[in-house]
Order: structure tokens, then sequence, then C-alpha cells
């Protein structure tokens, strides 16, 4: 199918809404995401700037509270020295005990 002359001048005369169209098309797209970034950032900012509810930690805390209020009721640290240098600490259920010289003494004799 061939294109008449006239075919020609009517496109010709078009031609420039066509590119207009096309104008506006791109320039929507890079408005809307423009917009769409202002969004993303807005809610990020609200997301740094805003005070977050303390999540539930359950009995951890529970027993930090107790054992700062044995060591109140006693009055002091929970660390007690013995006289030979060890180091006993109570935490109510456990007992760790720690030798000041522990890894100091290297056995060479095989």
């Amino acid at each position: 199918m061939a294109i008449q002359p006239l075919d020609l001048q009517i496109l010709f005369s078009q031609l420039d809404k066509v590119g207009k169209d096309q104008a506006t098309q791109k320039e929507g797209a890079q408005m809307q995401a423009a917009l769409q970034g202002m969004h993303i950032q807005k809610k990020t900012d609200e997301h740094f700037h805003a005070v977050n509810e303390l999540q539930d930690i359950g009995k951890e805390a529970e027993r930090i509270k107790d054992k700062n209020a044995r060591q109140q009721q006693q009055g002091g640290s929970a660390a007690q020295e013995d006289g030979d240098g060890e180091t006993r600490e109570s935490d109510g259920e456990t007992a760790v005990i720690r030798d000041p010289a522990l890894g100091k003494n290297i056995d060479v004799s095989g």
C-alpha cells in the first residue's frame, strides 16, 4: 500500500501534536517517579523520627531486676573475695569460682 501525497500532508500537519503528546507522556512518567520518591522519603523520615514501643523482653528483665534487688539487700556487690585470692560470684542458683592464676602456668614437660 503506497502513501499518497495527500496522506503525507495530513501526517505532517499532525506531527506537532504527536510530539506534544509524547513529551507529555514522558513528563508524566517523570512526575510520577518524583512523587513516588518523595512519598518513600517521607515514610523513611517518619520511621526514623518515630518513637517505637518497647518489645516485651520477658523473664530476662525480671531476672535482672531480681538480681539488682538482691544486691541492694545484701549491701552491695554479690562478688566475695576468699582468703587465697579466688573470687566467688553468687547468682543465687549457680556459683562460679575463678582462679586468678588460671592460664599463667605453662606445662612444658609434655
